[in-house]
C-alpha cells in the first residue's frame, strides 16, 4: 500500500510516517519545507522520501498526489494556533489551510480514486453539556475560527468524497512539536503555584497511538465519521496536570511533587488569557471505533506514562 501523509512536520504527521514504516508500507511524507527536518535529501526521518507541498496551491497539490500515486492520503496538516487564528490579519490565511487546502486534498484524491483520512476535532461542536458527542451528530455550532474552518474542511471532504475517514480528536499530544505536557512540565521547573482551568472537560489523545489506529483504518474499506482519543475517561486540564506531575515526581523528578507545587483548580473565565473560545465539553463518544473492529486506544494514563519515556524525563 502507497500512503502519501501530509504535515508531517508536526506531531501527528511525524507518527504516522514511523507507524508505515514499522508495517512495511510505502509511504511519502509532505510540508511546506524544502526538506524534512534539515536533511538535505528530502527524506523523512523514517528514511522514507519526502516531498514539498503547499496545500493551498491547487496545482501543487493535484501534480504531487498524482504523481505519488497514492492508494490513501492521511492528511495531518493544519492551522492549529486556536488563539493566533482569531486575528483579524489571520482568519483568511486559516480558512486557505483548513477549509480551501483540504478541499484541493479532497479533489485530487477524487481525479486519484484514493482513499482520504482527515483529521479533525471537537471544535466543531458547541462544546456545551456533558454528553459525550457522537461522531454521525451533525449538530455543528463552532465556538471559533479554527473550529469553523476545521468544519468547513469537513464539508469539502464529505462533498467530494465517498472513501473518506473523518476522524475528530481532542487535546492531541506527541513528541514532534508542542503540546500542553510539555508546557507544563516547563512551568514546573519555574512556579511554585499553577493554575489550571477546571471547567474544561476531555480526554487526551496520543499520537504515537493515534497513528496505529489511522493506518488501521486505511487496511479497511469502513468509511464515514469517527472520534479517536485515548481510553481512561473523561478528565479536566487539571486534572490532567495533577497526573503529569504525580508521574513526573514518581519517576524521581522531585520537583514536580507536591510538597513543592501546588496546582490551583480555577475556571475558564477565572483564567482568562484566551482569545478563541474554548469548549467546555470535549467529550467524544468513541464505540463506532469497537463497533467497526477498530481497537481502542489504550488510557491515557497509560499514554502519558510511555509519553514521559519517550521524552526522556
Amino acid at each position: 500500500m502507497k500512503v502519501l501523509v501530509t504535515g508531517v512536520a508536526g506531531q501527528l504527521g511525524h507518527d504516522v510516517m514511523n507507524e508505515l514504516a514499522r508495517r512495511g508500507y510505502e509511504g511519502t511524507g509532505s510540508d511546506l519545507a524544502p526538506a524534512y527536518g534539515g536533511i538535505a535529501d528530502g527524506s523523512a526521518v523514517t528514511g522514507m522520501p519526502y516531498v514539498p507541498m503547499d496545500i493551498t496551491d491547487a496545482a501543487s497539490v493535484e501534480r504531487v498526489i498524482l504523481e505519488t500515486a497514492p492508494d490513501a492520503v492521511v492528511h495531518c496538516a493544519a492551522w492549529t494556533a486556536v488563539d493566533l487564528a482569531e486575528d483579524d490579519d489571520k482568519v483568511e490565511k486559516v480558512r486557505l489551510v483548513n477549509a480551501g487546502g483540504t478541499e484541493h486534498i479532497a479533489r485530487a484524491c477524487k481525479k486519484q480514486g484514493c482513499k482520504l483520512v482527515y483529521l479533525s476535532t471537537d471544535y466543531v461542536f458547541d462544546g456545551q453539556g456533558e454528553q459525550p458527542w457522537e461522531p454521525d451528530c451533525k449538530d455543528y455550532r463552532p465556538l471559533n475560527v479554527y473550529g469553523q474552518t476545521k468544519l468547513e474542511g469537513e464539508l469539502a471532504v464529505s462533498g467530494n468524497l465517498d472513501k473518506y475517514f473523518i476522524v475528530r480528536i481532542a487535546w492531541v499530544f506527541g513528541l514532534n512539536g508542542k503540546n500542553f505536557i510539555k508546557t507544563m512540565l516547563n512551568l514546573g521547573k519555574t512556579h511554585d503555584t499553577i493554575r489550571v482551568v477546571a471547567d474544561q472537560i476531555g480526554t487526551p489523545t496520543y499520537t504515537f497511538d493515534l497513528a496505529r489506529l489511522l493506518v488501521d483504518m486505511i487496511e479497511t474499506e469502513k468509511y464515514g465519521y469517527y472520534h479517536a482519543t485515548n481510553e481512561g475517561g473523561y478528565i479536566s486540564w487539571y486534572e490532567f496536570t495533577k497526573e503529569i506531575f504525580r508521574q513526573a515526581a514518581a519517576l524521581g523528578h522531585e520537583e514536580y511533587g507536591e510538597e513543592r507545587l501546588t496546582v490551583i483548580p480555577v475556571t475558564t473565565d477565572e483564567y482568562g488569557a484566551s482569545k478563541a473560545k474554548r469548549p467546555f465539553n470535549s467529550r467524544l463518544d468513541k464505540s463506532k471505533l469497537a463497533a467497526n473492529g477498530f481497537a481502542p486506544l489504550p488510557s491515557w494514563q497509560d499514554a502519558l506514562a510511555r509519553y514521559l519515556r519517550e521524552i526522556g524525563l
